[in-house]
């Protein structure tokens, strides 16, 4: 019996108390025909001390004063009908009200086959189904490599929208490509000047790689200098689309060597562009579709949004006098994109300089028509810091990403950047991340699976298989330990989508590991010496597996491996 199923049997418990209260006019009180009982309102918990059962509820207290009786009373009634229940062995009340619930050991049992059979399936739920959110992070500009800067957020961004998923979002993974304005020109000026070797311009961006830029542009256009003698500006164009589309690809390949997967790589260039048939570009009909909902206005000759309507801390300027759109005309017109491809919540995750924005998003998301409650929501993440790691090379003053996977490897990465919540600022050592110790977390993890296969292929030796399951025997303490943090995984995979907090899922998976290792240490699936093989050795092997199983469910959410061997 899974934490949701009893949550479920308690709140179908305290749904029929109130309507027998309801039959009884002598109980009845104020209110009383208003209650409706959730599956939420009666989720149970692991009791710090598990003397006290294997499972938690308050739900007694919660309900007492509504129904117009004392706690314990409620509670009793509530015990009374959950020791019925087949799986449960017992039910206590616990304090003013607390109840405790001790399931038996078949039932507990029962989790390991249920998670090998579901398999990969073991942890998804509905708690987002129907759900179609948008969730676009990273999106730096295509004007250099990927540093350190946006490792953080390419991890979290992924890992969330992962997460997401398992819990029955529809998630698109989005890039928002700048590849539009002033800093695309000054891109191509230093490729340019690069390719045909000249001085570099004084705002030119600085590193080797510029340099290498410039030496695949003049390699691809043998011709660039011919053009540059005759059509300057021809040849700024030629030379800064390639070097773009080369940047480009090594960004991607950068994401896809880090295990970050984009569904939808979005050009900003495509919301100045008119359409095929001279229809208005995107920002062009954006400010006419704002116009519509009644919050633009103008003034000294410029067009304006009145985002202050939306807790906005200024109206913001769409088109200036001289008629030349704002970043923020660009932005309107994109998140007005994501409506119009059927995005109900647009989350945007976006590093620690990038406060102004919350207000800014949010009042395009009224502006629109949107419901800024639910329709947008906003992430902002802290920096981060890695000891030991080293100035890029190629690219100057900057670590690039790419140096930092050379050097850590992406599990490492990937598992200590998920690890801790994106507003917290991070600092991290990077020895301590190569370790092959208990002290690094996702060493812990990886370990405790690769010794869930080491496990299997010592049984499969020895002759040991699944061919039986009798969880009633599972009644070591280590094993129904190991079984009821196999039980909580469903749920932390929906609390960690509900609140987009994938550092749920790696604290949790080190529990996991620490209760795995415990049951290793206690509990053994081949037999000793010439003992024969029994029931006992063959239902381990399930819990072997199940745990093997739920360690590469969760490790997956994160975009980390699970290694069979270390």
């Amino acid at each position: 019996m899974t934490p949701q199923e009893l949550s479920l049997a308690l709140a179908r418990i305290l749904t029929d108390i109130v309507e027998e209260r309801r039959g009884r006019s002598d109980d009845a009180v104020q209110g009383e025909t208003d209650i409706v009982v959730t599956e939420q309102d009666t989720q149970v918990e692991r009791p710090k001390n598990r003397a006290h059962g294997d499972w938690a509820s308050n739900a007694a207290m919660k309900f007492a004063k509504r129904l117009g009786m004392p706690p314990r009373e409620l509670a009793e009634q509530i015990t009374r009908r959950a020791a019925e229940i087949e799986g449960i062995a017992s039910a206590e009340i616990a304090g003013p009200g607390f109840i405790n619930l001790t399931l038996d050991a078949a039932s507990a049992g029962e989790t390991a086959r249920r998670v090998v059979e579901q398999g990969v399936a073991y942890g998804h739920g509905d708690a987002l189904a129907g759900q179609v959110i948008n969730m676009e992070f990273v999106s730096a500009n295509p004007t250099g490599p990927l540093h350190m800067g946006h490792t953080r957020w390419a991890a979290l961004g992924d890992s969330t929208a992962r997460v997401l998923r398992a819990a029955g979002a529809e998630v698109t993974s989005e890039y928002y490509i700048n590849d539009a304005g002033a800093q695309m020109n000054k891109f191509g000026r230093s490729v340019l000047a690069a390719a045909l070797g000249e001085p570099a311009p004084e705002d030119a961006y600085p590193g080797e790689y510029i340099q290498e830029l410039g030496a695949r542009v003049r390699e691809q256009i043998p011709n660039l200098s011919e053009l540059a003698d005759q059509d300057r500006e021809a040849a700024l164009e030629q030379a800064q689309e390639l070097a773009y589309q080369l940047q480009l690809a090594e960004i991607k390949d950068s994401l896809e060597r880090f295990n970050v997967h984009f569904d939808v790589f979005f050009s900003e260039r495509t919301l100045h562009a008119p359409g095929e048939n001279g229809e208005p570009s995107p920002i062009e009909a954006a400010i006419d579709r704002l116009r519509e909902q009644g919050h633009v206005f103008e003034e000294d000759g410029a067009i304006w949004v009145r985002t202050t309507d939306f807790g906005d801390d200024k109206d913001r300027v769409f088109t200036r006098g001289n008629g030349i759109y704002t970043y923020f005309a660009a932005d309107a017109a994109y998140y007005l994109s994501k409506m119009d491809r059927g995005f109900g919540e647009k989350i945007y995750l976006l590093g620690a300089d990038h406060h102004g924005y919350i207000g800014r998003l949010t009042a395009i998301a009224g502006a629109a028509g949107d419901n800024i409650e639910t329709d947008v929501t906003v992430l902002i993440g802290q920096l981060v810091n890695l000891n030991g790691a080293r100035l890029s090379k190629r690219a100057g003053n900057i670590i690039e990403l790419d140096d930092l996977l050379e050097w850590l490897g992406s599990d490492a990465l990937r598992y200590w950047l998920a690890r801790y919540p994106a507003d917290s600022p991070l600092a991290l050592d990077g020895e301590k991340l190569r370790s092959r110790t208990n002290d690094n977390p996702v060493f812990y993890v990886q370990y405790a699976h690769a010794r869930t296969c080491a496990v299997d292929r010592n049984a499969a030796s020895a002759g040991v298989d699944r061919s039986s399951f009798e969880p009633s025997l599972l009644t070591h303490p280590t094993e129904t330990d190991l079984l009821g943090k196999l039980q909580q995984y469903p749920g932390i995979v929906a609390g960690a989508a509900e609140l987009r907090e994938p550092h749920r899922v790696t604290r949790y998976l080190e529990e996991l590991a620490a209760s795995f290792h415990r049951w290793y240490d206690n509990c053994r699936v081949l037999p000793m010496g010439e003992e024969p093989i029994g029931d006992l050795h063959r239902t381990r092997l399930w819990l072997n597996d199940a745990a093997g199983q739920v360690l590469r469910n969760g490790l997956d959410l994160i975009g980390v491996t699970a290694p069979e061997r270390l």
